[in-house]
């Protein structure tokens, strides 16, 4: 028997019985919120995608939904200080059209990077991250530009293991460290440089999503096609998206670039 938006509705109200929070049911829209009693801080979830992976994966869908609604309630409701936690502090790589401002309205910190991509800052929280705004900073008398340093340095300290694959003569390496900062590493700049020195053809590199980080050892025409193919199908099935577009490493710059089938990309 199908699973209708009341009985889902139902079962998540059991599952997240918290004290301190409430839900709400939103009929028109078909959406389930929660949200902290005292700040009125919350999320909310579209019930029918929450149907359809239950009937795919059934309550394994729903103990991790569970997961993620409580360890993003929780993040919410808690303060956290960068001094003493400067260890934790990371650059993350967007899409230009990701907001300037959170929800409740502060102001991100956050630099330009290529006419495609910004970088935010984060805080590692283990498990998740927080974004950095303004007002942490100003809470503890930090510069953008100390965040920008010590961010710098961190991402130079994470691990730099690349899979490698060939196709048509041209070389591929993958990084996916699934720690929240693969996309981050194009940010290091001495893996840039290591990079282009081994390489034999014209370097591409691209983001399609936060979780990978793709480098392109582009040897003959063929090799741009398979590239853009590739960031492509990355780009659709990434949980956070960046840009499809890849861009060529020359001269410390990175340059996005449209590639043509079978062409050599114009830019």
């Amino acid at each position: 028997m199908r699973m209708t938006s009341i009985k889902m509705k139902k079962k998540l109200e059991d599952r997240l019985n918290h004290p301190e929070w409430n839900t709400s049911f939103n009929r028109d829209k078909d959406t389930f919120r929660i949200e902290w009693k005292h700040s009125r801080q919350g999320i909310t979830v579209t019930i029918p995608n929450i149907i359809a992976k239950f009937e795919r994966r059934g309550e394994e869908a729903l103990d991790e939904l569970e997961d993620h609604i409580g360890e993003a309630l929780r993040i919410m409701n808690q303060t956290n200080q960068l001094t003493g936690k400067e260890k934790n502090i990371f650059p993350v790589i967007r899409a230009t059209s990701f907001p300037k401002k959170t929800k409740s309205g502060k102001m991100m910190v956050w630099s330009e990077h290529t006419a495609e991509t910004r970088i935010y800052y984060a805080l590692d929280l283990g498990n998740s991250y927080q974004l950095i705004d303004e007002e942490m900073l100003e809470k503890e008398s930090w510069t953008k530009e100390r965040i920008e340093e010590v961010s710098s340095f961190n991402v130079r300290s994470l691990s730099r293991d690349l899979k490698h694959d060939k196709v048509a003569d041209n070389d591929f390496y993958f990084m996916a460290a699934q720690d929240g900062y693969d996309a981050s590493r194009i940010l290091n700049e001495s893996l840039m440089e290591e990079m282009k020195a081994n390489s034999k053809g014209e370097l591409a590199v691209a983001v399609p999503h936060q979780d990978v980080l793709i480098f392109a050892d582009i040897q003959n025409k063929m090799g741009y096609d398979i590239l853009a193919q590739m960031t492509m199908k990355f780009f659709a099935e990434g949980r956070v998206p960046i840009t499809s577009l890849p861009f060529l490493y020359e001269d410390k710059h990175l340059e996005p670039v449209f590639i043509l089938a079978k062409n050599r990309p114009e830019k």
